[in-house]
C-alpha cells in the first residue's frame, strides 16, 4: 500500500462491477491509502457493489437525475463521514437507440436524458456537495470522458455530444470552483471492455480499433486509468486545473 492519499476521504460515483473504470479508480485509490465511500443508483446495483465493497455502511443511495436524492445522499455522507476530499464522477447513460447507427437516430427525449445523466449530473453533484458544505478545503473533483467528445466515433453519437458538453462544463466549473480552492479535471479514458462500452453497437470493433492504435498495441487498463485518478485526487496535482487528461496509451494521437 502506498501513502499518496493517506487521510483523504474520496467519494466514488458510478462503480458498477469489477470491470468498471470507477472500480479501477477505487482500487488504486484504496491502495494509496484513501478512505472510500460509494454511491449506487438502485437496489439492483447495490447488490453487485456490496459484493465488492463488503461494508454496507460505505454505500449510499444516490440517483444523480433527482435533486432530492442528491441532497439526501450528501446529507447522509456528511453525517456518517464528515467532510470529504474528493469526488470521482464516473456516471453516463444514453438509451440504446442513441448508441447505434448514425446521429439521426437520436430522439429529443433520448438526447435530453443523455445530457442530463452524463453531463449535467457532474454539475448537479458539485452544486449539491457545496450546498451541504461537504467538500473539504482543496478538494478535487474528477469526471470520466472519452475522445468521442471531439472525434466522430462509430455509433457513439449522442454520448459523444454529451461528453463534449461534460468537458466544456468541467472547464467552467474549474474556473468558478477554483475561487473556492476546489480543483476540477477530466480523465479521457481509453476504450475498455466495460458494461457501458458493451452498450454501444459494434463495441467489439471499437475495442479492436483502439488496441490497434495504442502505441504499444496493448489496450489501456482500468488500473492505469485509476492511477491517473489517484494522482488527481492527491496533493501532487494541486497545479492541475481544468484539464482533460488522456489515459489511452496514445490512441488519441492517431
Amino acid at each position: 500500500m502506498g501513502n499518496l492519499l493517506d487521510g483523504k476521504k474520496i467519494l466514488v460515483m458510478g462503480a458498477a462491477n469489477r470491470r468498471s473504470i470507477a472500480w479501477g479508480c477505487a482500487s488504486v485509490m484504496q491502495e494509496q491509502g484513501a478512505e472510500l465511500i460509494y454511491t449506487y443508483q438502485n437496489e439492483r446495483l447495490k447488490k453487485s457493489l456490496l459484493k465488492l465493497v463488503g461494508d454496507e455502511n460505505l454505500l449510499v443511495e444516490c440517483d444523480v437525475s433527482d435533486d432530492e436524492s442528491l441532497t439526501n445522499a450528501f446529507s447522509t455522507i456528511k453525517e456518517r463521514f464528515g467532510k470529504i476530499d474528493g469526488i470521482v464522477h464516473a456516471i453516463a447513460f444514453a438509451p440504446k437507440n442513441e448508441l447505434e447507427g448514425d446521429i439521426l437516430n437520436s430522439t429529443r427525449a433520448g438526447f435530453a436524458q443523455a445530457l442530463d445523466v452524463s453531463s449535467f449530473s457532474f454539475l448537479a453533484v458539485a452544486k449539491s456537495a457545496l450546498e451541504q458544505d461537504l467538500l473539504a478545503e482543496k478538494a478535487s473533483l474528477a469526471t470520466l470522458t472519452f475522445m468521442g467528445s471531439s472525434r466522430a466515433i462509430p455509433s457513439y453519437n449522442t454520448m459523444g455530444v454529451a461528453k463534449a458538453a461534460l468537458e466544456a462544463e468541467m472547464r467552467y466549473m474549474a474556473r468558478d470552483l477554483g475561487k473556492r480552492s476546489i480543483r476540477v479535471n477530466a480523465i479521457s479514458a481509453g476504450a475498455v471492455k466495460t458494461l457501458a462500452v458493451t452498450g454501444i453497437k459494434g463495441h467489439s470493433k471499437l475495442l479492436d480499433m483502439s488496441q490497434d492504435r495504442a502505441v504499444d498495441d496493448v489496450s489501456v487498463t482500468t488500473t492505469q486509468i485509476g492511477g491517473m485518478c489517484a494522482f488527481l485526487m492527491s496533493d501532487l496535482a494541486s497545479g492541475v486545473v481544468g484539464d482533460v487528461i488522456y489515459v489511452d496509451k496514445g490512441v488519441h494521437l492517431i
